[in-house]
């Protein structure tokens, strides 16, 4: 599994970001572009886990950047920089989960092969129908508790901070990260 989402993160230097906010704001598009560097990754994953989709979550990154550096003036910096942009992509992919007509069938998505000698045919096999099956139960979600189900369990931020990214309250989050989780225990029953 790769890296949580960090939002203070990037290389360490959460009061860097600070100056660097600052100074990209007064327009130093050098600074801006540190920003992009530290950060550009971490949105990126984060997209990626909500949207299902590289070329669509890379969009939604750069959009989210472009908002960025054109709201940098209202950042206040009462948040870090990473917790900031990390609300900016939350908010970008929420808009295109509810703007999506229904997801395409799985099966039209090729699944990348798997070496030979790591996995067996039946076991690639059964691999993708669990796959398959959670896609369908992913899809079934409505956009806010898909959202707030990656940002609770795959992001691993607590309750707080899933609140502050979609904008809801902590009760908010954790009804519907709790009726997430009910659908997708009973669409994944049959794989325990």
């Amino acid at each position: 599994m790769s890296a949580r989402w960090d939002p203070g993160s990037g290389d360490g230097s959460g009061a860097g970001d600070a100056l660097l906010a600052v100074r990209a704001a007064e327009g130093d598009e050098e600074a801006f572009e540190v920003l992009v560097h530290r950060h550009g990754a971490a949105a990126l994953r984060l997209a990626e886990r909500l949207l299902g989709d590289r070329a669509e979550a890379e969009d939604a990154v750069q959009d989210a950047f472009v908002g960025a550096w054109r709201r940098l003036p209202e950042f206040r910096g009462e948040a870090g920089f990473g917790s900031w942009l990390h609300r900016i992509v939350t908010n970008r992919c929420l808009n295109l989960l509810r703007a999506r007509r229904p997801a395409a069938d799985l099966d039209a998505v090729p699944e990348p092969a798997a070496p030979e000698h790591q996995v067996s045919p039946a076991r690639a096999a059964e691999s993708q129908a669990a796959a398959q099956d959670l896609g369908r139960a992913m899809g079934s979600l409505s956009a806010e508790q898909r959202v707030c189900w990656v940002l609770r369990e795959v992001e691993g931020l607590p309750y707080e901070a899933v609140a502050a990214a979609v904008g809801i309250s902590q009760e908010a989050v954790r009804a519907r990260v709790f009726r997430a989780r009910r659908v997708l225990t009973e669409a994944m029953a049959a794989w325990r």
